[in-house]
C-alpha cells in the first residue's frame, strides 16, 4: 500500500514537472516567434538595402569616371570606370541579381564597351567623356525600370 502511494506521488510529481516544463516551452514560444519574425522582416529589409547600396555604388562610379573624363582627369577616370565594370560584372553574377532580364541585356552591352573605354581612357582621348556620359545615362535609364514610380526620388 505504501508503495502504491509513493508511486502515485510519483506520477503526479512527473505530471506536474511535464506541465511545468509544457508551460515554460508554451511561454518560450510566445517570446520567440514574434522576435523571430522581427528579426526575419528586419534581415529583408538590411539584404534590400545593401541592394540598393549596391547599385548605388555602381551608378556613383560611373558618374565619376564621366565627371573625371570630362574634366580631363583621365587617370583617377580610368580607375573609377575599371571599378564600375568589375562592380557591374559582379553584380550581374549574383545570384539572384538585381536585375531583370531586360535590364542584364542593357547591363551586358554596356559591360562589351569595357575594353574600348578603358583603351579611350589610357589613351586620354577626350571623346571618351561623352561616352562615358551616354553610359551613364543608358544605366540609369535601365537602372531606373526596376525601381518604378514609386522608388523615384
Amino acid at each position: 500500500m505504501d508503495d502504491a502511494m509513493n508511486q502515485s506521488a510519483k506520477v503526479s510529481r512527473l505530471r506536474r514537472v511535464g506541465m511545468f516544463a509544457t508551460g515554460v516551452f508554451a511561454a518560450f514560444l510566445i517570446g520567440f516567434v514574434p522576435m523571430w519574425l522581427s528579426a526575419r522582416m528586419r534581415a529583408n529589409e538590411r539584404d534590400a538595402a545593401q541592394q540598393a547600396l549596391r547599385l548605388t555604388e555602381i551608378e556613383n562610379t560611373l558618374a565619376a569616371a564621366a565627371i573625371e573624363a570630362r574634366r580631363g582627369g583621365y587617370e583617377p577616370a580610368l580607375e573609377a570606370a575599371s571599378t564600375f565594370y568589375t562592380n557591374l560584372e559582379s553584380e550581374l553574377d549574383r545570384t539572384p541579381s538585381a536585375f531583370s532580364e531586360s535590364q542584364r541585356e542593357t547591363m551586358q552591352s554596356l559591360l562589351a564597351q569595357r575594353d574600348q573605354m578603358i583603351t579611350l581612357l589610357a589613351r586620354a582621348d577626350p571623346a571618351v567623356s561623352e561616352r562615358l556620359v551616354n553610359s551613364y545615362v543608358l544605366y540609369r535609364k535601365a537602372a531606373k525600370r526596376r525601381r518604378g514610380p514609386a522608388n523615384e526620388k
